[in-house]
């Protein structure tokens, strides 16, 4: 049996934990390629899809030019040429990660394909071989949820692993999901000219993000996509190249029908993959690996980070902890915590959002006292340049202190414009400070920041 000081069980996040490694360990990296060397951010999540929301940004704004004065003509969408050229660099960043890692020299030892654990700390690979370590890190990363329907496995359908690679434009594309991912790609695709039908479980679209946002977002989607509320999947059938989804509602039992379907509820963590219970590694209710505020498991030696354990599934977070991790396996004596306190996320659909801290409703409920500082972008200068009539900016205030609690934008650039903010929160500055103790330039989209920092009335502590 092979035995390395280090053994990391994925390519994405993981990856960093390898080049981080003290260089007199002897390591092992393994990965089934699932998705592509990388994992999911580089090959099927947050980079190709971002390469897409511009182009689909880029139609919207053509089509939208008319109120501005310009009178363009409707875009020619060219779908292989915009494929290729977001898989182009992709597949190229892939291959070469692969190629290097191949190449890793005698201290490095790359097992491709599938494994599980035979015992606390050793692998079956592929091939049958069984390997061991003194230390492991496990950072599998996530796959998509796909639901109990009755029809939908002999239907066919997509997933955000496939949906960015089909080789022609859907006329009519049905999506099942109404969270972020279904939001981003019912933007990329109606952008560019897709008919697009959104199923939602829920009465509205993006339901985890603050109410005010989530509020004017469904009414957006409304207007945009053929968004149908409180329904339930009940079966799928292909007829040819039609999809039919059944559903039922609070109208009764109704069919919508497509030529493709998407599958958007989710992700769902890759433990239950690796036979952790011969390793002795806890899980959480939801399958996730169960860790400690230094990314370690119950079991000595053994890490997990990203999503196979994290419940925020963002690539962010996921780097954040490999650098957690990677500190505290050349540092044991010295070990550093992971920082979740204030958790940024954005949605990169039309209109983008941005949101960190407490929403609300989540306020109200655990609560927490608050006052709220909100401002519109038609009230700022750059606003009426942009021609924007509903986005916001929205911030939640501790009244005595003034510190943040939460920040929640909907409006163009939000995922740029909300940082401040998460800086703001991570050192603790109250909301006076951050508004009167800089210049914000005139007239930049910035002031809408600004703008809702004013807002919030003056702190009684």
């Amino acid at each position: 049996m092979r035995h390395f000081d280090l053994i990391v069980i994925g390519s994405g996040s993981g990856d960093a934990v390898i080049s981080g490694r003290p260089r007199d360990w002897k390591a092992a990296l393994v990965d089934d390629a699932a998705v592509g060397f990388g994992g999911t951010c580089l090959n099927v999540g947050c980079i190709p899809s971002k390469m897409f929301v511009y182009t689909a940004d880029l139609a919207e704004a053509a089509g939208e030019a008319g109120a501005f004065g310009l009178d363009l003509p409707t875009p020619a969408v060219r779908w292989q040429d915009i494929r290729k050229r977001v898989f182009d660099r992709i597949d190229r960043h892939s291959a070469d990660g692969l190629r290097h890692r191949r190449s890793g020299g005698p201290d490095l030892t790359l097992f491709e394909g599938k494994a599980r654990f035979t015992g606390p700390k050793t692998l079956l690979v592929a091939g049958g071989e069984t390997i061991s370590a003194d230390r492991f890190v496990i950072a599998a990363g996530s796959r998509p949820i796909v639901p109990e329907v009755p029809g939908l496995p002999d239907a066919g359908f997509l997933t955000n692993e496939t949906v960015m690679r089909v080789d022609q434009l859907p006329e009519r594309l049905i999506i099942l999901g109404a969270g972020a991912i279904a939001a981003e790609f019912a933007h990329v695709f109606s952008a560019l000219g897709v008919r697009i039908t959104v199923i939602a479980r829920s009465g509205g679209m993006l339901t985890r993000e603050d109410g005010d946002v989530s509020r004017l977002f469904t009414d957006i989607a409304r207007r945009k996509w053929d968004l149908r509320e409180r329904r339930e999947a009940t079966r799928v059938e292909r007829d040819g190249a039609v999809v039919r989804v059944h559903l039922t509602g609070p109208g009764g039992d109704e069919v919508v029908e497509g030529d493709e379907l998407l599958v958007a509820v989710g992700r769902r963590s890759n433990a239950d993959r690796l036979d952790l219970p011969a390793a002795g590694v806890a899980v959480h209710s939801d399958g996730r690996i169960a860790v400690d505020s230094r990314q370690r498991t119950n079991v000595p030696g053994i890490f997990a980070l990203g999503d196979v354990s994290s419940r925020y599934q963002l690539k962010h977070v996921a780097n954040h902890e490999a650098r957690v991790v990677a500190h505290n396996l050349k540092h044991p004596d010295q070990p550093i915590e992971a920082d979740h306190r204030f958790v940024p996320h954005a949605v990169f659909t039309s209109p983008q959002i941005a949101s960190v801290g407490l929403t609300e409703q989540e306020a109200r409920t655990d609560g927490v006292p608050y006052v709220v500082g909100k401002r519109d972008y038609a009230g700022i200068a750059y606003g009426w340049a942009m021609n924007d009539p509903e986005g916001f900016a929205k911030i939640l205030a501790d009244p005595q202190t003034g510190r943040l609690l939460g920040a929640h934008i909907i409006g163009p650039q939000a995922s740029a414009l909300i940082q401040p903010l998460i800086q703001a929160m991570s050192l603790g500055q109250d909301a006076a400070t951050v508004a009167r103790g800089q210049y914000w330039i005139h007239p930049a989209m910035s002031e809408l920041v600004e703008n809702a920092l004013l807002d919030i009335p003056p702190r009684t502590g």
